[in-house]
């Protein structure tokens, strides 16, 4: 029996469809375990789909590349899914239009203390110039925040690794942090998580209200974008 279970472990490791499969799994486990605790933040579905994939990646020796080569449909899906986000913004037009002024100061704000926070931190700790290019997107979604740390001379594999942790992070304490601001406003909730934590953040304001997760979307879009075309020009001008 003991070398069956062997032959079809070998034979499913080989098969790009066990990674996917492990890792819908791993979410669905995570969300069943945020589920009956309450929906508390600190149980985010994506922070216990990670640690468990990684249990699993170190208890298999399975390495990154590997696992990837399955799970990269699931990346490939982050495209379509972050289009689809434009269909909750369009039914919040209105009021967009209506609050442009306070969105465009909030997201610039909110873009400059993520990049001035992590940099600035980093520095004071003695970080190499590849390490503070490498934190400085962390709070932009990962294809974005990797392009732009590999243009800039930093490592896009841990930037990818600190963006992952932003988003969690972010998802996890951020309502609690607003909560205990006294920040009641739906759209406002939503613009602060998302320009923090992009795309996971997102996914948890969603979780909360369509309104939330609307503005969560608008501000990874637009974070991205502005974090993109500003920090370049001023990482260039100030090193």
């Amino acid at each position: 029996m003991g070398e069956g279970l062997r032959d079809v472990w070998v034979y499913l490791s080989a098969s790009p469809l066990l990674a996917l499969t492990l890792t819908l799994a791993a979410y669905q486990l995570g969300n069943w375990v945020y589920q009956k605790g309450g929906r508390h933040p600190l149980l985010n579905p994506v922070l216990i789909a990670v640690v468990v994939l990684v249990a699993i990646l170190l208890a298999t020796d399975t390495d990154y590349p590997t696992y990837f080569e399955g799970a990269q449909f699931v990346h490939f899906m982050l495209g379509p899914a972050t289009v689809a986000l434009a269909l909750p913004l369009y039914r919040q037009l209105e009021r967009v239009r209506k609050s442009a002024l306070a969105i465009t100061v909030s997201l610039l704000t909110g873009s400059a203390t993520a990049v001035v926070s992590a940099v600035g931190i980093a520095w004071a700790f003695g970080g190499s110039n590849e390490i503070l290019v490498s934190l400085a997107p962390k709070s932009v979604t990962a294809p974005v925040a990797m392009g732009i740390a590999e243009q800039l001379g930093g490592l896009p594999s841990l930037t990818a690794v600190l963006v992952i942790l932003t988003g969690i992070i972010g998802a996890a304490l951020g309502p609690l942090l607003l909560n205990l601001l006294g920040i009641k406003d739906m759209a406002a909730r939503g613009l602060a998580i998302g320009t923090a934590s992009h795309g996971i953040g997102t996914a948890r304001a969603f979780q909360v209200s369509d309104v939330a997760g609307a503005f969560a979307g608008l501000a990874m879009g637009l974070n991205a974008l502005a974090t993109a075309i500003l920090l370049p020009l001023l990482w260039n001008w100030i090193f």
